[in-house]
């Protein structure tokens, strides 16, 4: 029998899809399963954007740019700038999502060996990216105590050597919802201008912020134009998951040209997904406003829910819509399999996303599950009484 690839080997499972066939088991049974574990928003997509694609009248759906379509980068780049973001669209390299323009941007600017620098716990496919290219990644730990926010730089320092090419932020946070202030940018802005490294900021949940906190980009800083890497994507921001279009930013003309090789060597992203991306970019202010008034909501009740249970410790997020939980046990993996296949509540259970598959460091996180706060207000309560007595019968 034919040998699989050491590299396939080590590619580790997705935390928040590994549980799926437990969950479609508990379906079989007749239980209603309420998803917390995967970031997949209830908010309708922007009307828009679906009627462009339904008033198409493409008659060949054919190749576009490998860059992707000018008008559709053009208009993006109208709409950076009016987020302080001064770039065109020579800058841009539109991609099948955010995964991709990562994958891509990893291939561009790192050989097998070399090293990348990611706050952990981070989005768990981050690794599966790093294993992909054959680099590895250096995590630096942040803690629920400290509300996950950016490790002290003289921990960063410790980890630079001769492999190390870049930092790797999400900014807001998935899993965490932190939202990186300002003067953290600007520390991290710093050391890479010290150390000669690419700072990439994963910020595709840049419109979803909380309490008056603002997010700030890492490409309004000027001084690191050769540094900088955004990664982008439509699929939070409209919730427009399926349409697959994200993109790759920088001012670094070499690093595009480089991107775009590997850009043309998977032919072109989506035509008809660039066409309702590029109609969602009319999206009126007041979507994003009611937007982001329901996540707030649904954040406070989601956290004031959890908070009543004892033994739990929560972090409190500042953007996105994701919250790391730690719970009072010993294997989240095995707590979250047992309540898919054990544990209902009036033919009624939850699926979580064990927090473990965001690190890189091993045995940290073991106790800790992701929530996604993508479900209505009445629908977050029930789930979280529902974890409530789970917790309760695990511990019996």
């Amino acid at each position: 029998m034919p040998n699989i690839s050491i590299k396939g080997k080590s590619m580790p499972e997705s935390p928040i899809r590994k549980l799926v066939p437990y969950a479609e088991d508990a379906k079989k049974r007749g239980l209603k399963v309420f998803q917390l574990n995967i970031g997949q928003p209830d908010i309708e997509t922007p009307k828009q954007a679906i009627q462009a694609v339904k008033n198409s009248n493409i008659k060949v759906l054919a190749y576009s740019r490998s860059e992707g379509s000018e008008n559709y980068r053009v208009k993006l780049a109208e709409y950076y700038s009016k987020k302080n973001v001064i770039v065109n669209q020579k800058n841009i390299i539109v991609t099948s999502g955010a995964s991709e323009a990562l994958f891509f941007t990893l291939g561009s600017i790192m050989d097998p060996g070399d090293e990348i620098i990611i706050p952990e716990p981070f989005y768990a496919n981050y690794n599966g990216f790093s294993i992909a290219n054959g680099i590895k990644i250096a995590p630096i730990t942040s803690t629920i105590d400290d509300n996950f926010s950016l490790p002290k730089i003289s921990e960063f320092k410790k980890l630079i050597n001769s492999k190390t090419k870049a930092i790797l932020i999400c900014n807001p946070n998935n899993p965490t919802g932190y939202l990186y202030s300002k003067d953290e940018i600007k520390k991290l802005v710093d050391i890479v201008k010290e150390y000669d490294l690419f700072l990439i900021a994963d910020e595709v949940y840049r419109e979803f912020t909380y309490d008056g906190y603002k997010h700030y980009s890492i490409m309004e800083e000027d001084s690191i134009n050769q540094n900088a890497i955004m990664i982008d994507s439509v699929s939070k921001r409209y919730s427009m998951c399926g349409a697959r279009i994200g993109c790759v930013v920088s001012r670094n003309k070499e690093l595009i040209k480089t991107v775009l090789k590997f850009a043309q060597a998977r032919l072109s992203p989506p035509t008809l997904a660039q066409i309702a991306s590029l109609a969602a970019l009319d999206t009126p202010e007041k979507y994003f406003n009611d937007v982001i008034e329901e996540y707030k909501k649904r954040r406070d009740v989601l956290i004031n829910e959890l908070n009543k249970i004892p033994g739990i410790k929560v972090s409190t997020p500042k953007g996105a819509f994701y919250c790391i939980v730690q719970l009072p046990i010993d294997d989240a993996n095995d707590f979250a399999k047992w309540l898919l296949e054990s544990f209902s509540v009036n033919n009624q259970t939850v699926m979580v996303a064990p927090a473990q598959g965001f690190y890189s460091s091993k045995e940290i996180g073991k106790n800790q599950i992701r929530i996604a706060y993508v479900l209505n207000e009445k629908d977050l309560i029930s789930a979280i009484n529902i974890l409530k007595k789970a917790l309760i019968q695990y511990h019996n």
